[in-house]
Order: structure tokens, then C-alpha cells, then sequence
């Protein structure tokens, strides 16, 4: 089973993006599960939703507490909230911003981490460009697939088109496509000692 855990802000569509994980998964026929952790509900509050992906049925229900992935959506909680709490060894990182890890102050805690585990997207850039809001987390979704190899592209889009229309669908697809290509290329860096940053 390979868990996931979001985090980012009231309106940041934190649980639309565990839902369409999901359902991403669920187009790969796979057993799924997104469920949010509802706090204050507030817009700009901190919000964490998960989503676990398994090829046999799901009989977990509680928090994930040792994510094999995190999805930061918003890079201010770094310094807010424990998000990196229970975080697997070697686990995977994407974080939404153009900054370096180093740039975030986060090099010593990830210095000994696979450097290719280790992903930012400007995924709000992306979402302003191609749909003119700043919605990261539709890009964030294709960063993660590019990332991890968890699920597909293909799913990716399959998951935008069921939950948007058609405008819209097509305008997250597009965020989703450059993302996506974004983190590949920063992962090939990444594998070839290179920094994606330079």
C-alpha cells in the first residue's frame, strides 16, 4: 500500500486533491481511499487530506501518520506545521514553489534523502498561467505521478476530466501536462547529479 498525505490551505483544494488521486488510481484498477482531516475550516487554515492506493482492498481507515509521500501545497506550512511528521525514510517530497530545498532551509534535514525523491513544481505559477487561479493542486497531482511513477499521467487526466468541465478539464490539463514535464526533467537532473535548481 503506498499512502499519501496533503497538506496545504482552506480553499487550496486539498481534499479535491486526495478525491482525484483517488480516483486516478481507481482508472488504474487499483483499491483506493481519500478522506480529509477536518480542523477549522476556515479559508487559509492549515488542511491535510490522504489518500492510500493499494492493489487489494483498503481496511485502514485512520490518519495516515507515516506517509510514503507528501504533497505540501502551500510552502508557508513548512514553518507552521510538523509536515514531514512520521514521513518515511527515503519517502517522497513535493513541495509547491520555485525555491530550492536549500532555498526553503530545509537542506540539513533532507541532505541524506535521494535527491530524486525530492521535488518542487511551481505549481501556482502553472495554475495562474493555464487556468487562471491559483489552484495548485491539480499540478501538484501530475508532479506527484511524474515523481513517484504511482499512478499515470493518463489517470491524472482521466481524474481532471471526471471532476471538471470541459473548460476547465482542458485548462487542468494543460497546468497538469507542464507539471508534470517539469518534475520528469527535474527528476532526470536529479538521477544525473546534476541540481534542477542550477
Amino acid at each position: 500500500m503506498f499512502q499519501v498525505r496533503i497538506h496545504g490551505r482552506g480553499g487550496q483544494g486539498v481534499v479535491t486533491a486526495a478525491e482525484m488521486l483517488s480516483i486516478a488510481a481507481f482508472e488504474e484498477g487499483r483499491h483506493a481511499q481519500a478522506f480529509p482531516s477536518f480542523g477549522s475550516e476556515r479559508t487559509g487554515a492549515p488542511v491535510v487530506a490522504f489518500c492510500r492506493i493499494a492493489d487489494k482492498e483498503i481496511r485502514l481507515r485512520e490518519p495516515i501518520m507515516e506517509p510514503d509521500a507528501l504533497i505540501i501545497q502551500d510552502p508557508t506550512l513548512l514553518y507552521q506545521v510538523d509536515v514531514f511528521s512520521g514521513l518515511k525514510k527515503n519517502g517522497y517530497i513535493l513541495i509547491n514553489t520555485s525555491r530550492s530545498f536549500d532555498e526553503l532551509g530545509l537542506g540539513d534535514y533532507v541532505r541524506d534523502w535521494p535527491q530524486d525523491r525530492l521535488c518542487t513544481v511551481p505549481a501556482t505559477d502553472l495554475s495562474r498561467k493555464h487556468v487562471g487561479r491559483p489552484m495548485p493542486n491539480v499540478p501538484l497531482l501530475a508532479g506527484f505521478a511524474a515523481a513517484s511513477g504511482v499512478i499515470r499521467l493518463e489517470s491524472v487526466i482521466q481524474a481532471i476530466n471526471a471532476k471538471f468541465s470541459d473548460k476547465v478539464a482542458s485548462n487542468n490539463v494543460a497546468a497538469a501536462s507542464e507539471a508534470y514535464q517539469f518534475v520528469v526533467d527535474e527528476v532526470a537532473h536529479a538521477r544525473h547529479g546534476e541540481t534542477a535548481h542550477a
